[in-house]
């Protein structure tokens, strides 16, 4: 077989968990059958069972710079040029919005099922208008037709199924759950102390750590509003970059700059830090914070858990299918999520309640070490890349079966 992956992010260029995903994903697939990325950027390599070809906007030297939906114009031309750069494939799969369109043509092009993984919906994440502008109504769209044209769909989590089916009317058969997952080998505990210093963390004391971009998803301004609640001894340090928009930018900073004027031992490390250093601050951590407001799954947990460091988290989306209530960390209801600002409905009980779980395991070192070593074990049993890959190389087979039976 000779699968056809298209994505937006791909190494080196990785922001979020879907690339991630698409990372470990195509390593393992490649040793089942031979794997064909194409993927936004200039990549271009050969290695064994795997072909990656970067595609740049074919718009960047005509578009008028002054155009406000010259970013979308550019993502849809480079639809065209994914799909012109696969000639030959037995499937096609595509990885969030960006590359949906591309699906679709291959799809048409070469009579081969298409095959889609939900990483999130466009249509639950209305506060991206801030980043894209009438763009997002495009990519709304755009996500609608590639769900209602798939012939195989992935949900990364039960909640993502149902999300999937009730936003867009896509017909239950044609969903299945698949989880994300990690490499196990590589995400373990890693100790660096001077490491740890050097981003202005004391290595002798608790500290509460968050990693994720800048974004409404994942909630960090309600772990700063719930920073001012954690115990006064403990280190709040905060992994966050890549912000959507230069004014979520400047109110996070704002927000910051509030809570370090209540509290010591607050640091902001404003970057993506790569992978090797984050499971270095996984491992110091006391406890890791996902206060995400939505979150299909939530691959970043894994790692810190991977890392044997508990969680506590937003009981959203996939999140309850990877945190063990009482066992392996804390999940925080958060009952309903305010679509016209993005906050849950009531901010202050969040935050409060967050605190409180974030409290217990900076209270009890031998608590959390527990959870941590419950969380790997975890993570060894439910979510290894082999078996995902394993598992969906099988689905490929399964919906290419009937795709060819359909059109016999």
């Amino acid at each position: 077989m000779k699968i056809a992956l298209f994505t937006n992010e791909f190494p080196p260029n990785i922001y979020g968990g879907a690339g991630v995903h698409i990372d470990f994903l195509s390593r393992e697939l490649a040793k089942l059958a031979q794997v064909e990325v194409r993927c936004f950027g200039d990549q271009s390599s050969n290695e064994s069972g795997m072909n990656i070809q970067g595609v740049q906007p074919s718009l960047s030297i005509l578009a008028n710079a002054a155009n406000p939906q010259l970013k979308m114009f550019q993502n849809l031309s480079r639809n065209v040029e994914l799909s012109q750069a696969t000639m030959d494939a037995d499937v096609v799969h595509c990885h969030t919005w960006y590359t949906h369109l591309a699906g679709i043509f291959t799809r048409e092009l070469l009579q081969i099922p298409l095959f889609l993984t939900t990483h999130s919906l466009e249509t639950h994440r209305p506060w991206k208008v801030e980043q894209l502008g009438n763009g997002y109504f495009l990519s709304r769209w755009i996500e609608q037709q590639a769900y209602r044209t798939a012939d195989g769909i992935i949900a990364v989590s039960e909640q993502m199924r149902t999300d999937v089916v009730e936003a867009y009317g896509v017909d239950p058969s044609k969903v299945t759950v698949i989880h994300n997952g990690i490499d196990p080998d590589f995400y373990q505990p890693t100790f660096d102390r001077e490491l740890v210093r050097s981003y202005g963390i004391d290595p002798d004391l608790p500290f509460v750590l968050f990693v994720g971009r800048i974004t409404r998803q994942k909630g960090i301004s309600q772990l700063i509003a719930a920073a001012k609640h954690f115990n006064k001894g403990a280190q709040v340090v905060l992994c966050a970059g890549a912000p959507d928009t230069k004014e979520i930018a400047e109110e996070t900073e704002a927000l910051m700059a509030e809570l370090k004027s209540m509290r010591q031992g607050v640091i902001l490390i404003s970057e993506m830090l790569p992978r090797e250093k984050v499971k270095v601050l996984y491992s110091h951590a006391r406890v890791f914070a996902c206060p995400s407001l939505y979150e299909p799954f939530g691959i970043i947990n894994l790692e810190a858990m991977a890392c044997e460091t508990p969680v506590v988290g937003s009981h959203v989306g996939g999140i309850p299918e990877i945190i063990v209530e009482g066992e392996t960390g804390y999940l925080v209801p958060l009952k309903s999520v305010s679509r016209t600002d993005f906050h849950p409905a009531n901010p202050e009980a969040f935050q409060k309640d967050f605190a409180s779980k974030i409290n217990r395991l900076l209270d009890d070192a031998s608590l959390a070490e527990s959870m941590g070593k419950k969380g790997r074990k975890r993570v060894l049993e439910k979510f290894s890349w082999e078996s995902i890959a394993k598992t969906t190389y099988d689905y490929y087979e399964e919906v290419k079966g009937r795709f060819k039976g359909e059109r016999a």
